[in-house]
C-alpha cells in the first residue's frame, strides 16, 4: 500500500477515536450489481468514520475487484465457480424474466421464476459452503474479532457466518418475494387489505377485485413460492451449526433491517423498531458534466434533454425494439442521451446520441433535464426523486414493475410495457410527462419530501450499524412475536382455550337446566299421582 493510503487510513483512525471513542470492525457478505453499489456506499462512509471494513468475496465475483486501490479490505476465498458461471447465471436470469416468461399466466409465470431462482439458490449455497467449510478462512475470521456482519437478504450466508463467529448482523434489503422473509424472519406486519404484496404491481388504494388479487398473491408466496430451496438450506444450516435450525430462524436473528426505500416512495404501512428506511442513501448533488456531454445538453436550448437508460444489467435490446424506440425519440424536440450498447438503429434521429455509459446522476441533476426514461431500478428512481425529474417507466424484471407502480400512483411517472408498447405509446408518454406540468410538480414534491428528513438516509444507515457495534446487538428492539409459534402469534391457542371455556360453561348450563327440568318434571308427576 502506498504512503498516501497509509497516511489517509491513520488520519481516519485518529478522527474515529477522537470523535466517537471507538472504531469497529465490519465484515461484509455482499451481492452483485446494484446491491453492491448500495452496500458499497455504506462501506465507504464507514471507512470515512474510521471503521475497518472487510468484504468477503469469491474469486468468481463480477463487480467486486479486490485489486482496485481502496481502503476496503477484501478477503478473497477460492471457489470452483468462475466469473463466466456467475455472469451466465445473471444474464440467463435477466433474459428469462425480461423476454421469455409468459406474463399472461400467473401460475406458469411464477413457477418459471421459481426455477431460475432455485438455480441462483444453488449457486449461492455453493459459495456459502466454500466459506464455512474453509477451516483456514473461518479461523482467520474468528481471530479477526469482527464487531458486526453487514449482509444482503437476497443472498443468504451472511447470517450463518455471523452465527458461527458469534457476532450480531445487520441486513440491507429492498424486499423479498411477497415480503416473505420480512414477515417470517423479521416479524413485519403486511395487512393485505391495504399493503400491496411485493410483485403484485398494486398500490394501497385497491378495489375489491384488487384486494382479492393481493390476497391471492400473499397466500401464494406464503404457502407455495420459495425463492430459495428451503429444505436444502435448513439441512445445510443444521449440519453446520450442529443443531436443528432453519433458514428463517437464522435470518430472524438480524438485529436491524435497513430497507432501501422511504416514505417519498413507499405507501404508509406498519413498521417495527428494528426496521428502518434508508432509501436514496447513495444520492448526492450533481457534479459538472464532461465537456462533450455538457455541450450536447446546452445545444438543446429551451426544450432541454431526456435521459434514457435501462440500467447496467441490460445494455442493449432487440433490433426491432431499438428501431421502434429510436423512431419515437426522433419525434420529440428535446435532445436525448441514450445509454445503449447495440447496433445503431436506422431510425435514430439527429436529436439522439448513443452512449455506452452516461453520468446518470449528474444528468438527472442538470437543470435542462426534462424527463427520465427508466427501467425502474430502485437506484435510478431514487436519483430521479432526489433531483425532482418526472419519469417514463419501462419495467423489465424483479422489483421494477412495483417501483414504477409506486411512482405512477404518486403522479410522477407514466408506465409502459416493453413487450406491447409501440412507437406512438412511447412518444405520447414522453409528451405527457414533459408537457403536463402536474408530473413535474409531483416529482418536485417527492423530492422535497425526500430532502426533508431529520437525518439523512446514509447517516441513518451508519447510525444503526454503529449502534449494533456499540451495544453488541439490538435485542431490545426485537418484537416478542419472533419467539412465538405460528399458533401463538395468531392467538389460536388462546382462542381455542376461550372457546373450550365457553363450550364447557354452555354444556354445564345446559346440563343444569336439564337436571332442573327433570327434577321439576318428576316432582310434578309425583304430586299429580298423590
Amino acid at each position: 500500500m502506498s504512503t498516501k493510503w497509509i497516511s489517509a487510513l491513520l488520519l481516519i483512525q485518529l478522527s474515529c477515536y477522537v470523535s466517537s471513542g471507538t472504531c469497529g470492525k465490519v465484515l461484509v457478505w455482499p451481492t452483485e450489481y446494484s446491491h453492491w453499489i448500495n452496500i458499497k456506499t455504506i462501506l465507504d462512509e464507514l471507512i470515512q468514520r474510521g471503521h475497518e471494513v472487510t468484504v468477503l468475496t469469491s474469486s468468481a465475483s463480477i463487480l467486486i475487484d479486490p485489486n482496485t486501490p481502496s481502503a476496503i479490505k477484501f478477503e478473497v476465498y477460492p471457489t470452483s465457480l468462475t466469473k463466466d458461471d456467475f455472469e451466465f447465471l445473471f444474464m440467463k436470469w435477466i433474459r428469462t424474466w425480461t423476454y421469455d416468461l409468459p406474463k399472461d399466466t400467473f401460475w406458469t409465470f411464477f413457477s418459471q421464476i421459481q426455477e431460475i431462482e432455485w438455480e441462483f439458490s444453488d449457486f449461492i449455497e455453493k459459495l456459502c459452503k466454500d466459506i464455512v467449510f474453509n477451516k483456514k478462512l473461518m479461523m482467520k475470521l474468528q481471530e479477526s474479532r469482527f464487531d458486526v456482519v453487514l449482509a444482503d437478504v437476497i443472498g443468504p450466508c451472511g447470517e450463518l457466518v455471523a452465527e458461527l463467529l458469534k457476532i450480531p448482523f445487520v441486513y440491507s434489503v429492498r424486499f423479498t418475494y411477497g415480503y416473505t422473509f420480512e414477515k417470517y424472519s423479521g416479524g413485519l406486519l403486511t395487512p393485505p387489505s391495504y399493503v400491496p404484496t411485493a410483485l403484485s404491481g398494486l398500490n394501497d388504494q385497491m378495489t375489491f377485485l384488487e384486494r382479492v388479487k393481493n390476497m391471492v398473491y400473499g397466500l401464494y408466496f406464503d404457502f407455495w413460492f420459495q425463492s430459495f430451496k428451503e429444505k436444502k438450506w435448513d439441512q445445510f444450516y443444521s449440519e453446520v451449526l450442529g443443531r436443528p435450525t432453519t433458514l428463517y430462524e437464522t435470518m430472524g436473528k438480524a438485529e436491524i433491517w435497513l430497507i432501501r426505500t422511504y416514505w417519498d416512495f413507499e405507501f404508509p404501512r406498519p413498521l417495527l423498531p428494528h426496521f428502518d428506511f434508508v432509501g436514496g442513501l447513495h444520492c448526492k448533488p450533481a457534479d459538472p458534466l464532461p465537456k462533450e456531454i455538457e455541450e450536447f445538453v446546452q445545444s438543446s436550448g429551451k426544450h432541454g434533454v431526456v435521459v434514457f437508460t435501462l440500467g447496467s444489467m441490460v445494455s442493449n435490446t432487440t433490433e426491432e425494439r431499438a428501431h421502434m424506440i429510436a423512431s419515437a425519440l426522433a419525434q420529440i424536440p428535446q435532445k436525448v442521451l441514450w445509454r445503449f450498447d447495440g447496433k445503431k438503429p436506422d431510425t435514430l434521429g439527429p436529436n439522439t446520441r448513443l452512449y455506452k455509459w452516461i453520468p446518470q446522476n449528474d444528468l438527472l441533476g442538470h437543470p435542462k433535464t426534462k424527463a427520465f426514461i427508466t427501467h425502474g431500478g430502485t437506484n435510478g428512481i431514487y436519483e430521479a426523486i432526489y433531483h425532482g425529474v418526472p419519469m417514463v417507466g419501462i419495467p423489465l424484471f424483479a422489483d421494477q414493475p412495483d417501483n414504477i407502480a409506486r411512482v405512477k400512483a404518486k403522479g410522477a411517472a407514466v408506465s409502459l410495457d416493453m413487450n406491447t408498447m409501440t412507437s406512438a405509446d412511447l412518444l405520447n408518454a414522453l409528451k405527457t410527462v414533459i408537457n403536463d406540468p402536474s408530473y413535474k410538480e409531483n416529482a418536485v414534491r417527492l423530492s422535497a419530501i425526500h430532502h426533508d428528513q431529520p437525518v439523512k438516509p446514509l447517516d441513518r444507515a451508519i447510525f444503526w450499524v454503529e449502534f449494533v457495534m456499540r451495544h453488541k446487538g439490538a435485542k431490545h428492539l426485537r418484537p416478542a412475536s419472533l419467539s412465538l409459534t405460528w399458533y401463538q402469534y395468531h392467538s389460536l391457542d388462546v382462542i381455542g382455550f376461550l372457546l373450550a371455556c365457553v363450550a364447557i360453561a354452555t354444556f354445564l348450563v345446559i346440563r343444569c337446566c336439564l337436571f332442573g327440568y327433570q327434577m321439576f318434571y318428576k316432582a310434578g308427576k309425583k304430586k299429580k299421582r298423590e
